[in-house]
């Protein structure tokens, strides 16, 4: 299949690394409405904030979000893959620190590059992304040894289903930028979002009606910035920079993601700075912008 990757150019660029900034407090605010919201339920809250984002842009740019023959099947499936590696992200932060699960998100540029060399023409593993993934490895493992050492086996449980949900991010990115191809990000976000939005909701009237719901001004507010600021305006940003650019490429700017949210996880969670989180970040950082060295 042939896929369009231009040139990054700077605002390319600059739009990539501001999505990467906006993301580090993404596990800080799923970690905050935990407080008042189970995982489940924040999921249909969030998307259903950033559907109602995405239908606004389409509508002010003159997009059709009507499903054309030939559509129904690949979306289905995006919507399933969003739907688990969502859950597995806010399930996995419910049982860890943010911190932790910020660094572990980030690990997806690396596993987006290697998606991508098995599935999109011109964007090829080489000698030097192999170099990074290795160190990248090694910070996810130092992290888990942290857990396995002080016998945290909650942080265990939830750092798995993070790591396990940035896998699942990874191949997101790579069928995102295949699909891209054909359909408008507008149409493909759209459907994202109503299609998993029936899933979240259903399964969290079964399973999470025991959970202890509050509301206050901080659960709200982590809950309209995963809505509109991550999976409205981040979504658009990224869906679209993905459409015309290499997938591994943009997630060279991920390596900025874990270091503010760390930062914001201490600041405003007041979670402490090991130093294997730290140096489990420095890994990740070092590894992701190898993996995605332009030579």
């Amino acid at each position: 299949m042939k896929v369009q990757n231009e040139r990054l150019g700077l605002q390319a660029g600059s739009l990539a690394l501001l999505t990467a900034i906006l993301w580090g407090g993404n596990s800080v605010a799923i970690k905050i409405a935990l407080a008042g919201f189970p995982p489940l339920a924040i999921a249909f809250i969030r998307f259903f904030l950033g559907g109602l984002t995405v239908w606004i842009w389409a509508r002010a740019i003159g997009v059709s979000l009507k499903m054309v023959p030939g559509e129904k099947k690949p979306l289905f499936g995006l919507a399933t893959l969003f739907f688990f590696q969502i859950y597995l992200l806010n399930s996995g932060t419910h049982h860890t620190l943010a911190g932790r699960s910020t660094v572990l998100i980030s690990t997806h540029p690396f596993f987006t590059a290697t998606f991508a060399h098995f599935f999109l023409l011109g964007d090829r593993l080489t000698r030097l992304k192999i170099l990074g993934m290795a160190l990248s490895l090694a910070g996810v493992a130092l992290i888990f040894s942290e857990s396995l050492l002080l016998g945290a086996h909650p942080y265990l449980i939830g750092d798995g289903m993070v790591l396990l949900s940035a896998v699942l991010l990874g191949g997101r990115q790579v069928y995102l930028k295949r699909l891209t191809q054909n359909m408008h990000p507008a149409r493909i976000l759209i459907w994202q979002a109503g299609l998993s939005l029936p899933a979240f909701l259903l399964l969290s009237l079964l399973f999470e009606r025991d959970f202890p719901f509050a509301i206050d001004a901080s659960i709200l507010s982590a809950l309209l910035y995963q809505g509109l600021v991550i999976a409205g305006f981040c979504f658009i940003i990224l869906t679209s920079l993905i459409r015309r650019h290499q997938a591994s490429k943009l997630a060279v700017f991920g390596f900025i993601t874990p270091v503010f949210g760390v930062l914001l996880s201490k600041f405003l969670l007041g979670e402490g700075l090991s130093s294997a989180l730290l140096s489990g970040m420095v890994l990740v950082a070092i590894g992701i912008a190898i993996v995605n060295h332009e030579s």
